[in-house]
């Protein structure tokens, strides 16, 4: 029997927000990208066999990236996302930086103060 992913996994569509910087015009945007969440179910389905067993023991909650490419808000010209990465395991999220972290740690590391006026 074929591995049937969707009697181990519930689905649920989400979106998700990216900054990605046109090829193009070269401008920096927010694009809303499209993701299903793969979340494991709570329990085996029924008639599953060991094999069956062994594979949901090893099974993680995932995130898989529907959009592969978006329309450019300034120039209207559509590129293609540039990450590789289509698939993310949702425990990868885990410790990750918020932009807001990130803007921080960015400006005390190019040495500029907040508070300057």
């Amino acid at each position: 029997m074929a591995f049937d992913e969707r009697a181990f996994f519930n689905e649920k569509s989400e979106t998700r927000q990216g900054r990605y910087q046109c090829p193009k015009c070269r401008r920096s945007n927010d694009y809303p990208i499209r993701w299903v969440r793969r979340s494991k179910k709570d329990r085996l389905p029924p008639g599953a066999d060991e094999r069956d067993r062994a594979r949901f023991a090893k099974l993680h909650d995932y995130l898989l990236r529907l959009d592969d490419e978006v329309t450019c808000r300034t120039c209207g010209k559509k590129f293609e996302i540039p990450s590789q990465q289509s698939m993310i395991f949702t425990d990868q999220f885990a410790g990750l930086p918020n932009d807001e972290e990130l803007e921080r740690d960015i400006a005390a590391a190019a040495g500029e103060d907040e508070t300057e006026e």
